[in-house]
């Protein structure tokens, strides 16, 4: 199996989240898209300026998710959001779409000229809200093969967030992680329990021992606990922390973003 090189020049990469607003045909959706466009776009302009090292872009406002996949519509404008924010950024860029929108979210990255997705249930099977959410490794792959997106690496939860694992409690999250390599995935994701919760610490341990892959801390990161995670972390996907309030749907704060860097430094 070949390993994928970073796409980062740093040795511990900062991905700062873009919250796109809610977007057409959502329950919340009230904003022209233009309007959505230009929100991400500020946003971008704020993160490259703080000196973050990429972007990663997510319709976290279009609850409830649907499950497995979405509409023309939101491939359309994430899309044409995303090619907005990468042309201006000139960073790595990456998307999720949710809820485990897999095959979705690398048809916007191929259209975008996006470098990564980050995908749920790649390997094994959990409960979400939305659902039972099946692993998706082969048709992914094998989608990604088809449409010509081999340079766009996938990024795997493990025993993701928000969801429930009891189906596999008998497979840890080391095994879990061994299995996305197995499965051909590029890297991997641990999460807290929720949004904004951090990570145990030796379960990032854990799987930084069972896999070669890259291992990103998805939630929870902040300037006070980032040090802790130094030696068994490979990058930092952070939202919350940025936000005004330290909560994931407030404005970008810039002042946030320095500090972390800075104590990540």
């Amino acid at each position: 199996m070949i390993l994928r090189s970073t796409l980062f020049r740093s040795t511990k990469p900062v991905i700062a989240m873009i919250h796109v607003g809610a977007l057409p045909g959502t329950p919340a959706h009230a904003q022209p898209l233009r309007a959505i466009e230009a929100q991400a776009v500020k946003e971008a302009k704020l993160y490259r300026d703080a000196g973050v090292d990429g972007l990663m872009l997510e319709n976290m406002h279009d609850t409830p998710y649907l499950r497995g996949g979405v509409g023309p519509e939101i491939v359309a404008a994430m899309s044409v959001i995303a090619h907005a924010v990468k042309d201006e950024a000139k960073l790595p860029c990456g998307v999720q779409v949710l809820a485990a929108a897999n095959r979705e979210a690398l048809a916007v990255a191929l259209a975008a000229g996006l470098d990564f997705i980050r995908a749920e249930g790649f390997a094994f099977a959990h409960v979400a809200d939305e659902g039972i959410i099946q692993s998706s490794a082969a048709e992914l792959l094998r989608y990604r093969r088809t449409i010509g997106a081999g340079h766009v690496q996938i990024w795997a939860d493990v025993k993701k967030k928000h969801s429930s694992h009891a189906i596999t409690v008998d497979i840890g999250i080391g095994e879990t992680a061994h299995a996305v390599e197995f499965m051909r995935g590029d890297a991997v994701i641990v999460t807290g329990a929720v949004t904004g919760d951090a990570p145990k610490p030796d379960e990032v341990r854990e799987v930084k021992r069972t896999t070669r892959l890259p291992v990103y801390l998805g939630s929870g990161v902040t300037a006070a606990n980032v040090g802790g995670f130094l030696e068994s972390a490979d990058g930092f996907i952070v939202g919350s922390e940025f936000k005004t309030g330290g909560h994931w749907s407030g404005a970008v704060d810039a002042k946030r973003v320095q500090r972390f860097i800075a104590a990540l430094k």
